[in-house]
């Protein structure tokens, strides 16, 4: 087990150095170096790095390849004949391939600089950027991206734009909505866009509290003018009370519901969620459900037609136990012609380390998703 001797959290979660150690894991892994040797170049990091009196680390790095990438709540996208991923990091991580096997992760974050009003927004986030999501509309890239602090909803969800996903700069087109503590009962983390058939943008987020939120934006992708978030899917119906308690947080509640994603296909939007509880390595339960709705602002009801408000969702995708222990916050797209879905998975080879995965996606004759 890895332990960063600052923050006292296993690596995958850790506060502090998140986007730092990911890149260690990874680089030495492919060294094939051992465990013991990387825990020693970690503790020497972390050392050096609380002798600095907790500023934020600076470690000069160049880009490395490797086809197991580690990465935490990836999204992609497509341009000029390369893949990117965006994922959760210190200011975004980022990497590129050819042909989605080989990756190069990049030394730069996307954001070079964090902008001083998440830091005004949300008490106690600094530069560890959570949850991105990514879609072009109407010429730009529009990037969406999580600031909060773990366990808590006091979160927003701001924006940057840019015209290639290739640019060295993003413009920041400040925040889209903020949840705060005792005022709203839903945390606004976990973005994600989609385009209805009326090329009407939305947004759809959430993470425990009352689930899964959804609202219509306006032509700057942010909240609408007079619109309210409405809650779409929850893990359970509001009637029922689990008797086991939330393992990672005294706040969020028992409600493990996150990570949504809207997929359209065949005349249906697909809502993927996420259940129960990540970022706890091996320990983790995560796992995928989906419901289906044909309207974007739901009902999204499973397969045996439960609506997801009321704790409905066909099981998508979990933990085998061979190759990951549990798998989840997902993406879903179409490239050249196929269908593809996206997560991380906590690697029972890498002792839990979340690497990325990914899988094409077969539809039944009465139009359900299924990995091939």
């Amino acid at each position: 087990m890895l332990i960063c001797v600052i923050c006292g959290r296993k690596y995958e979660s850790c506060i502090v150095n998140y986007e730092l150690f990911s890149y260690l894991c990874i680089k030495l892994t492919a060294m094939k170096m051992k465990k013991i040797t990387l825990l020693f170049f970690w503790l020497a990091v972390c050392q050096m790095t609380m002798a600095q009196g907790q500023r934020r680390p600076r470690f000069s790095r160049e880009a490395f390849t490797t086809e197991t990438p580690m990465v935490h709540d990836p999204v992609m996208a497509y341009e000029d004949s390369t893949y990117y991923i965006f994922a959760t990091g210190m200011g975004i991580q980022q990497m590129t391939s050819k042909d989605r096997k080989t990756w190069t992760v990049k030394p730069q974050p996307v954001m070079t600089v964090i902008p001083q009003w998440t830091r005004d927004s949300v008490p106690g986030f600094r530069h560890h950027v959570w949850a991105p999501d990514i879609i072009r509309w109407h010429g730009r890239w529009w990037l969406a991206y999580s600031c909060s602090t773990f366990g808590k909803n006091g979160s927003a969800i701001g924006l940057l734009s840019a015209r290639s996903l290739a640019s060295s700069m993003w413009d920041d087109e400040g925040c889209i909505v903020t949840s705060k503590d005792k005022r709203d009962n839903w945390n606004a983390i976990d973005p994600n866009f989609v385009i209805d058939e009326r090329d009407q943008p939305w947004l759809v987020w959430g993470s425990f509290w009352d689930g899964i939120q959804l609202a219509r934006l306006d032509s700057t992708m942010h909240i609408a003018t007079g619109e309210k978030p409405r809650t779409i899917a929850r893990r359970y119906d509001p009637n029922y009370k689990p008797m086991e308690a939330n393992p990672t947080s005294k706040y969020a509640g028992t409600n493990a519901i996150e990570a949504p994603f809207i997929f359209k296909h065949g005349g249906y939007y697909y809502l993927f969620v996420s259940w129960d509880y990540c970022c706890r390595g091996a320990k983790s339960n995560y796992r995928v459900a989906v419901g289906r709705s044909k309207s974007v602002a739901g009902p999204y009801l499973d397969r045996e037609g439960k609506d997801m408000l009321y704790g409905g969702g066909t099981l998508f995708l979990e933990g085998d136990k061979q190759q990951f222990e549990a798998a989840g916050h997902c993406a879903a797209y179409t490239f050249e012609g196929e269908d593809i879905f996206i997560c991380h998975g906590y690697s029972t080879k890498h002792n839990g380390a979340a690497i990325l995965i990914q899988r094409p996606i077969a539809w039944t004759a009465d139009g359900w998703p299924q990995l091939k």
